[in-house]
């Protein structure tokens, strides 16, 4: 038991000198009383062949008893080999944090080092390594399915099982494709946690095998040229809006992506050059579409209703947004098409089919599908190559689909090879 030499009147009565004086209770313990009048605890030790000293506190508001407390804590630490001074910088360091991260909540930040905040480093990271829309859908799947239920966890506390309880309800929905691109989200974060040190694995891994395979399905296309012309029949005979008419009615002439059509803005298109010029967010490339004769007067027909608006098929909420997705789905299922018959998205295919099969240009019809070379500076090259070919494409297109419709028996156009 530690030596108790002091007691407490002489503490209260304890006067300064001319110099720093020191009174002793033992082992270690010790009043020092400044020139001021000021008066110190210290507790002095030793640990691994070093003597050191830390203070204890300022007399009255530390007493002596409080102060013998204190040293006994502090002798305990030394019996087991931790240093007094360092187990207190941590002491302050945690207590510094933990103040730090109640502000971050407040300020509705991510905790440090926790899962959300090491993962929005990784996004902002890679940002420019991706499209715009691609990082945006990344960073929603973390907002909407992962960042509720583990964000705040430190990210080296994060364990398989926190992965697959996330991912599990989407596996119970067979919301498959979007079960495995959570799970690649959250490897992708601690693949960059591993790099800078978060953590040293990843538990996103292991996870991966208990996500059934999901099976690829294609859009659904009508590509007989028959059961095409009684397609557009029906379509001719759809009973919906006018807005939505005319969109459906458009869409076989143009076949570019649904959500490019929906979004067809009134400044992008230019009747008196039958030009339809956008920028495509898929590929990030500026597009052309020549527009057929049927093509003009299917806008022109619409064009009084919507053309002082900045979007040519405008939501029906009047919400200055463009028509819903889904919508020319929900009405090609109205006419009978359920989806895996024909899809918004099968006019494409059921143009490249047909248009391969007449002869045309194989160049020319994947320009004008939009799908792009991989190399972006040739792909920018490119942007208006075959429009010469493409443009009495387009038209020839648009002349079969109306005798396809009339129930014509068609002889399509064939390109001339020079």
């Amino acid at each position: 038991m530690a030596k108790q030499l002091l007691k407490d009147i002489s503490v209260r009565n304890a006067k300064p000198a001319d110099k720093d004086i020191r009174l002793n209770d033992g082992s270690g313990l010790y009043l020092l009383v400044k020139i001021n009048g000021a008066k110190w605890w210290r507790f002095d030790y030793s640990i691994d062949g070093r003597r050191k000293t830390i203070s204890l506190g300022v007399y009255p508001a530390t007493s002596l008893a409080d102060a013998r407390r204190k040293a006994d804590e502090a002798r305990a630490l030394v019996a087991n080999g931790v240093d007094p001074s360092d187990n207190r910088k941590a002491d302050k360091a945690a207590r510094k944090e933990a103040v730090e991260q109640d502000k971050r909540l407040d300020a509705g930040l991510p905790l440090i080092n926790s899962f959300e905040y090491v993962t929005r480093d990784w996004l902002a990271s890679t940002a420019h390594t991706v499209r715009d829309i691609t990082q945006q859908k990344k960073q929603r799947r973390f907002e909407l399915y992962v960042f509720p239920a583990m964000g705040r966890m430190p990210i080296g506390d994060v364990r398989s099982p926190d992965v697959f309880a996330i991912v599990r309800p989407l596996i119970l929905k067979n919301q498959l494709e979007t079960a495995h691109r959570v799970r690649s989200d959250i490897s992708g974060a601690f693949a960059y946690a591993i790099a800078h040190g978060f953590t040293d694995y990843d538990p996103a891994q292991a996870v991966g095998a208990q996500i059934p395979a999901q099976k690829v399905t294609h859009n659904a296309a009508i590509t007989d040229p028959k059961a095409v012309g009684q397609l557009l029949r029906d379509i001719a005979h759809y009973q919906g809006t006018f807005v939505v008419q005319t969109a459906l009615r458009l869409s076989p002439y143009l076949f570019q992506r649904p959500g490019e059509i929906r979004q067809m803005e009134w400044k992008d298109v230019d009747l008196a050059a039958r030009e339809w010029r956008y920028f495509v967010t898929k590929t990030e490339v500026q597009h052309i579409v020549p527009l057929s004769r049927q093509a003009v007067e299917i806008l022109e027909s619409i064009k009084p209703l919507t053309g002082v608006g900045q979007y040519v098929f405008p939501s029906s909420r009047g919400d200055g947004r463009p028509m819903s997705d889904g919508t020319v789905r929900t009405a090609l299922k109205s006419l009978g098409y359920e989806k895996d018959v024909m899809s918004a998205h099968g006019f494409r295919t059921t143009a490249s089919t047909l248009l391969n099969e007449q002869g045309w240009s194989p160049d020319a019809i994947e320009r004008q599908l939009c799908h792009m070379p991989k190399d972006q500076v040739r792909a920018a090259y490119n942007r208006a190559q075959y429009l010469d070919e493409r443009r009495r494409m387009m038209q020839s297109w648009a002349d079969y689909l109306d005798g396809l419709r009339v129930g014509a028996d068609v002889i399509p156009f064939k390109r001339v090879v020079a």
